[in-house]
């Protein structure tokens, strides 16, 4: 028998020969079959480590939530498992200053006194003692079963219900409640997929893509869309100590900000800002002018915009060195090169206030 093949319009080469017979055959094989037959694999060419093995996750295709991307596993035991550091960035934690992977930050933040009325004692064990596991690549690595994430959310809302959150934990619980809202929202619909038989029609990342168009929607106002550096080099440059226990900033930072970053970006874009963002009944505007810009063109313009003014800002010695190079390389469009801004009077501006 020939194993000549006749060409095809299709793009995927065909198996022939010996080889389509070994796909026919896997092909017929059942799921835990296939996981034992790759844990093998892995085991002998990974040798006698006792860490449970992925059979199926990559780095490359990760879980996307928004502008999270966690990477995500099964092991050979059909445990299913979030990378310890996707887990942290899930919930809005920072991994600290010293680039480790945050698990004993988050091992510490559930143990914290703000949540333990409200951690089980198999929950606070889990976080201390994250899974250690090689991924189909031979990778070691830490993670947690994905019904953590779920745990840690629910621990974070009942806390911030008791009212036991200190305000810089709020946008953990605000993260928190998103995530739980599109966990629902997908699980309602994998169960109506599962009853009905659809899942075997649906694509393979039809849930995840739900998933990440919920959060990406519910989560734009909460975006940290100033860079800490932002601010922590804008007290410097105007001879301010910096608040390490306070996010509350002079006022008249509003006014600096209007000029160097929203006159900067677009002609016009301020002035329409002002008119498309109503205030409430202090006078304060109801949302953050960055929440207003297109997500397709103004707020990728803003992200870029504000990183080159952080880099202009921790290359200027002083406050007038820093005006006179944003002028140059950032030009407002509502005013030639070089000249003070109408806002305040920038000769008799001695940097502490206006």
């Amino acid at each position: 028998m020939s194993d000549e093949v006749v060409a095809t319009e299709s793009p995927v080469e065909e198996v022939v020969g010996k080889a389509k017979g070994g796909a026919a055959r896997a092909a017929k094989l059942t799921a835990k079959v296939r996981r034992e037959i790759a844990s093998k694999a892995a085991k002998a060419r990974w040798g006698d480590d006792d860490a449970p093995v992925a059979v199926c996750g990559s780095p490359d295709k990760p879980l996307v939530i928004g502008e999270v991307e966690l990477p995500c596993y099964v092991l050979e035991d059909g445990r299913r498992v979030l990378h310890q550091r996707g887990m942290v960035d899930a919930i809005g934690m920072s991994r600290g200053s010293s680039g480790g992977t945050g698990g004993d930050r988050l091992a510490k933040f559930v143990a914290g006194d703000r949540l333990k009325e409200f951690v089980p004692d198999t929950l606070r064990s889990v976080t201390e003692n994250p899974i250690r596991f090689r991924t189909p690549a031979g990778a070691l690595a830490y993670g947690y079963e994905a019904t953590v994430l779920a745990d840690i959310c629910e621990a974070v809302l009942s806390a911030r219900q008791s009212g036991l959150l200190q305000k810089q934990q709020e946008h953990i619980a605000k993260q928190c409640e998103i995530l739980m809202r599109g966990f629902a929202r997908v699980g309602i619909i994998a169960l109506v997929d599962e009853a009905t038989g659809y899942q075997e029609f649906r694509e393979r990342d039809a849930l995840s893509r739900i998933l990440e168009a919920f959060v990406a929607k519910e989560i734009q106002p909460y975006i940290q869309t100033f860079d800490p550096l932002f601010y922590r080099e804008l007290f410097r440059l105007r001879g301010l100590e910096f608040p390490r226990d306070s996010v509350r900033r002079p006022q008249y930072f509003g006014v600096l900000t209007n000029d160097i970053v929203y006159k900067r970006l677009a002609p016009g874009v301020l002035d329409e800002l002002r008119k498309i963002t109503p205030r409430n009944e202090s006078g304060r505007r109801k949302h953050k002018y960055f929440q207003r810009l297109t997500t397709n063109l103004g707020y990728p313009k803003l992200k870029e915009h504000l990183g080159a003014v952080v880099a202009i800002m921790q290359l200027s010695q002083t406050w007038d060195d820093f005006m006179h190079n944003l002028d140059r390389l950032r030009p407002r469009y509502d005013k030639p090169l070089m000249l003070p801004f109408p806002e305040y009077d920038q000769e008799s501006d001695d940097g502490k206030g206006i």
